[in-house]
């Protein structure tokens, strides 16, 4: 499937048009064990996920707690190998890959976690937490290191006299997460993935971090997936949006596209829980929250894993799992047999139609199986 076109000029040796990432039929499952070690089942944490990544272009993974969006990062980057499936970066097949080809695969591949303080040892100072990856992965004096740790600080918006000699313990949220960020670049990655990289942060600081972001894209090219709970963030910084439901792809397409005229009843779900204000009448909208509680991953419904908790389920719905199909703008497409109308061509007969369907739908609301 092809998303939309990257912001900037793919690196050297890759043509343009070519994806750095390719992930075709990712499947995640974990055993589940009750008392005594016994088999409980098995949780269908990623189900199936097929997706593209360009070149300078950012990738936004949104979805409630518990969709797969966390697992997917983890699996892409192979630090839990998925149970099938394939993940291409940059020509090369990750998964199955010896230790010392992942390692390898790993130094142009990079995560940012949403915790800083966890993912920087405490006992470390700044300028050695920076300088792994370069110790791990290449062979630079220490000399050498020290002139690039001092860059990459620099780089992220810290100043290397004030910051180098700190430990992790001595620095804001703020910073922390830019030491990470620092640390992620210092092999000059083509991706880096940020799983909920500014959950922990306050406002302000958010907004300095996602401006850091954007400006190492410029200036590096990079490419991301970006993981978050906020709608609204997701929206600023992401060229493509894929909406995560229990482990599947419900819709994914340009960001735009996908938040003016949402085309899966999850993501309209979705957003009609974001608050607002709107602009003609200067009323407050409240959010619409949504009914009914997520299956269970251990048992997901059949056919349609959103059908209990949809307004728009058919009998179909029940027996039939939807597909990927396009909808709208090439790149836009949306797992569902019955996907919401562009609101700029709804129709009095398209009306009418979603009226008739209506009373089935409680019908076939039914617990899941």
């Amino acid at each position: 499937m092809t998303l939309a076109e990257p912001h900037i000029d793919a690196g050297a040796g890759q043509s343009r048009d070519e994806p750095i990432l390719t992930v075709e039929h990712l499947v995640q499952e974990f055993v589940s064990r009750g008392p005594g070690g016994v088999k409980a089942g098995v949780v269908h944490a990623v189900s199936d996920v097929s997706f593209e990544l360009y070149a300078g272009q950012t990738l936004g993974v949104v979805g409630e707690t518990g969709s797969g969006k966390s697992t997917l990062a983890r699996a892409v980057i192979q630090a839990d190998p998925p149970k099938s499936g394939s993940v291409v970066f940059r020509g090369r097949e990750m998964v199955g890959m010896k230790k010392r080809q992942l390692r390898a695969a790993r130094a142009e591949m990079q995560m940012v976690y949403q915790d800083p303080f966890g993912s920087l040892n405490p006992r470390w100072r700044v300028e050695d937490v920076v300088a792994e990856p370069l110790l791990g992965h290449g062979r630079m004096s220490s000399a050498d290191r020290r002139v690039r740790v001092r860059e990459l600080l620099d780089l992220v918006g810290l100043n290397p006299d004030q910051y180098m000699r700190r430990r992790p313990m001595e620095l804001s949220g703020g910073q922390a997460q830019r030491v990470a960020i620092a640390r992620a670049i210092a092999l000059n990655p083509a991706l880096i993935i940020c799983d909920e990289a500014i959950s922990s942060l306050d406002v302000l600081i958010q907004a300095q971090v996602l401006n850091l972001f954007e400006k190492l894209r410029r200036e590096l090219g990079l490419a991301y997936i970006f993981i978050a709970h906020d709608l609204a963030t997701v929206k600023q910084i992401s060229d493509v949006v894929a909406v995560m439901h229990l482990g599947q792809l419900a819709e994914i397409g340009p960001s735009e596209e996908l938040y003016r005229a949402p085309r899966h009843p999850y993501t309209r779900a979705l957003l009609d829980s974001i608050p607002g204000l709107d602009p003609e009448t200067g009323v407050a909208r409240r959010p619409v929250p949504m009914k009914g509680e997520p299956p269970s991953p251990l048992h997901p419904p059949s056919g349609c894993r959103f059908r209990t908790r949809c307004p728009r389920a058919q009998e179909i719905c029940a027996t039939v799992e939807p597909k990927l199909a396009q909808v709208g703008v090439p790149g836009h497409r949306a797992a569902c047999h019955f996907p919401l109308e562009d609101p700029a061509t709804i129709s009095v007969e398209s009306l009418r139609a979603s009226a008739r369907r209506a009373p089935a739908a409680t019908e076939t609301a039914a617990p899941p199986v």
